[in-house]
């Protein structure tokens, strides 16, 4: 069947919005330090060309096919794959890689909430000054002090999932779509802002030379392992979102054309984070590869320290909370998409449900930081530890395999590429099917199984 249906939750206004969208997904805090951390550690630019190569070969193919199941079923994950599942005369056991999605969603929106009120905080410590005069102990004393105070820690996270709670429930375009075309421009003026004033600093060549002097000799299996696992993780594949956000994308528009800009400016929101951040934490000689610390505790002194550093503080914090808000929309919607579809009682209740049972499980996140931290549900890992374990290094991989083997191989070849529109680009489909079929699974498998830890088991490492 080619039926053309409609979303029952309505649709993007355009397809620019759908991109700005999904790029607010994609773009969290693994775009605002990770990315730049990876390419100076791992080669420089070298680095990025083998990142655009996996990006090529793992996120985009696979980006393309969740979007594909999104649009064709126009429902919720679980919803479109049991429509699709339906019509092709598949099992009807394939919904349950909507659910796997959803569920992975849910999970790490439950965690990521936590570290989002994280954000919030420091946005709110910076606007009334709390950097100044910052040394090395006082920044580790205001992180530890806020995640050891069990109110404090739901406080903030209770105030990130009602601004959450309050857009998605508003519905796509009231709440979604406002609030993208809002937030999404407001962080690529704040990120484009702070790159200008790092052009300006000492360390901008500094920065340059540790971002983008290429060195091939540093590639090995280990850089290999960390660019697939950007270019997988950092668009949001395998945890329902992109494949929600599909759903409502306008048919007349492409979708390899639109997959294509969210790729493009995913990647290039961070390397902008780089040439942002890198050359404030070179002009003051700190250390640029200290992970998330660099955010929560390095770039706090720097913001203390440098001219117009309180301004610079309250930038970049709104700019952490921005991404941070965009990316827990779209963890938020596959679960309200598919509570409000199956089972009535409006969007509103059904985001209600479902934000409410995030919360209680982010605050046992937040929690097993300070009051709960003796308890482990896995040998030494914390609540925080074994949910973000269980969704991002299981869940995900196997959402992102299965998808790619769901449309490369059990969906008829006709009906996909009737949804992608591909009479003209026949040789580009049939190139992006075998890849999708073959090289995107194999990919995902290694990512899977050195996440889990089994690629070192099997090899014997």
């Amino acid at each position: 069947m080619n039926e053309k249906r409609s979303s029952v939750h309505g649709e993007w206004s355009s397809g620019l919005i759908f991109i700005l969208a999904a790029t607010g997904s994609a773009v969290g805090l693994g775009n605002l330090w990770r990315f730049p951390y990876l390419v100076g550690e791992n080669g420089g630019s070298a680095f990025v060309i083998l990142y655009l190569a996996c990006i090529l070969l793992v996120g985009l193919p696979i980006i393309i096919g969740e979007v594909t199941i999104g649009r064709k079923g126009r429902r919720s994950p679980i919803n479109s794959l049991r429509l699709i599942a339906r019509e092709e005369g598949l099992n009807q056991k394939w919904a349950l890689v909507g659910w796997m999605g959803v569920i992975a969603g849910f999970l790490i929106l439950s965690f990521y909430s936590v570290v989002g009120g994280w954000s919030l905080y420091y946005g709110y410590e910076a606007l009334i000054g709390g950097f100044a005069g910052m040394t090395s102990d006082s920044a580790e004393g205001m992180f530890n002090g806020l995640v050891s105070s069990p109110s404090a820690v739901l406080g903030w996270h209770t105030l990130f999932m009602l601004i959450v709670f309050g857009i998605v429930a508003s519905g796509v375009k009231k709440g979604l779509q406002r609030a993208v075309t809002l937030l999404m421009p407001l962080l690529f003026l704040l990120l484009v802002g702070l790159v200008i004033y790092g052009m300006t600093t000492e360390g901008f060549s500094d920065a340059m030379t540790f971002l983008a002097t290429p060195d091939f000799g540093a590639l090995d299996g280990d850089t290999v392992l960390a660019a697939l696992g950007q270019a997988f993780f950092t668009l949001s594949l395998g945890m329902g979102a992109i494949m929600v956000y599909g759903a409502y994308l306008p048919q007349e528009n492409s979708i390899p054309v639109s997959t294509g800009w969210i790729v493009g400016m995913d990647t290039l929101t961070a390397l902008l984070a780089g040439f942002a951040i890198f050359p404030i934490v070179f002009t003051v000689g700190l250390e640029p590869g200290e992970g998330p610390g660099l955010v929560f505790q390095t770039l706090p002194i720097v913001f203390g320290e440098i001219t117009f550093g309180a301004l610079l503080g309250v930038v970049f914090f709104v700019l952490l909370s921005v991404a941070a808000i965009t990316s827990g929309m779209s963890l938020l919607e596959p679960a309200v998409a598919y509570l409000s579809e199956s089972f009535g009682g409006g969007r509103v209740k059904a985001a209600a449900i479902i934000s409410a049972l995030i919360w209680l499980l982010g605050a046992a996140c937040g929690l097993s930081m300070n009051a709960w931290s003796g308890f482990h549900l896995l040998p030494g890992m914390t609540i925080f530890n074994t949910i973000e374990f269980i969704s991002s290094n299981i869940l995900l991989p196997l959402g992102g395999l299965f998808v790619a083997l769901f449309v490369g191989w059990k969906m008829r070849t006709t009906t996909v590429a009737a949804e992608l529109d591909t009479h003209n680009h026949h040789n580009l489909f049939l190139l992006w099917l075998w890849v999708t079929r073959i090289v995107a699974p194999a990919a995902v498998l290694f990512i899977f199984l050195n996440a889990t830890g089994l690629l070192s088991f099997i090899t014997g490492e």
